[in-house]
């Protein structure tokens, strides 16, 4: 068999594929020895292929007998992170029956750790690529805190990363105090920086509804009570869909609605003066309508 085409195979099966899958789908040994010394594939450890263009962090974590954990299994997964973890070593599970190389577990004196291990039990068998979506969310709130597990979890419920029976999975095998996260978690919240503005505002006594359509105006992200319109705003509302966002405070404006729009470095980097501006609002009754909710 030709090196590319066991690269191919091994493209089929996600990038990434054992030995044993491999000789089940009929490539030859020999076929792999070859693929290796040609450059089309990688072996990050005895036993398991890559191929050339696999992510440096997943090579890195199979290179010591691990999975992508953590942060960095969820950003595998395309769910929302409160950073790009570009400055962070790659967060790793281990089993605790194996043992990684002392690099990974003790780096030589002033280089910065190439791992951040996680030896902690798993709840489903992990994958050869990362620890399943469940464990992961488990790992976030273990390592990061309430905050990025609860914009983590909403971004999977969002694109169905997760269903219905593992949300109650993974509720059960929390502690009893941070239960309250999965059932105040929503299906729809639209980015990672509304699922924290909603759990921090929650958190001082308000109550948001969200994805709110409004006739005239089209959807917002939150409303509070009749007529306070919150909206977080990321990356995409920039160039022409700043002007449309303007337009459509002006028209919310007109019809009775006030709007107070924050970016991703207010919310995440200058909360106090978010929290202030909304507090304030409500303390003037801008959220209140003589005409009480009308939309």
């Amino acid at each position: 068999m030709r090196a590319n085409s066991v690269a191919g195979v091994v493209k089929a099966m996600g990038g990434v594929a054992r030995t044993s899958e491999l000789i089940a789908a009929s490539v030859p040994a020999g076929a792999l020895a070859v693929a290796v010394r040609s450059g089309e594939l990688l072996r990050p450890r005895q036993g398991v292929y890559a191929l050339p263009e696999t992510p440096a962090r997943l090579i890195e974590s199979l290179s010591h007998r691990g999975v992508l954990a953590c942060v960095s299994a969820a950003r595998d997964y395309g769910l929302w992170t409160l950073d790009d973890g570009a400055d962070e070593p790659v967060h790793t599970w281990i089993s605790p029956d194996h043992h990684p190389t002392r690099m990974a577990i003790d780096p030589d004196t002033g280089a910065p750790g190439c791992c951040e291990i996680h030896r902690g039990g798993v709840i489903d068998a992990p994958g050869l690529r990362r620890v399943s979506v469940i464990d992961c969310l488990r790992q976030i709130l273990a390592c990061r805190g309430p905050e990025a597990f609860f914009a983590a979890l909403e971004s999977a419920m969002r694109q169905r990363v997760i269903d219905l029976n593992s949300v109650g999975r993974l509720r059960a095998a929390l502690s009893l105090p941070h239960r309250w996260l999965v059932d105040f978690a929503r299906w729809d919240a639209d980015s990672g920086l509304e699922s924290i503005l909603r759990l921090r505002l929650h958190r001082v006594g308000l109550v948001l509804a969200s994805q709110v359509h409004i006739p005239g105006v089209g959807d917002v992200d939150f409303v509070i009570q009749d007529c306070l319109i919150l909206e977080a705003d990321g990356a995409t509302h920039e160039g022409d869909s700043r002007h449309k966002d303007r337009v459509r405070d002006a028209v919310a404006m007109a019809l009775g609605f006030v709007t107070l729009r924050f970016d991703s470095a207010m919310i995440l980097h200058d909360w106090e003066l978010v929290e202030s501006a909304v507090l304030a609002a409500v303390a003037r009754d801008l959220h209140r309508s003589a005409a009480g909710r009308s939309w």
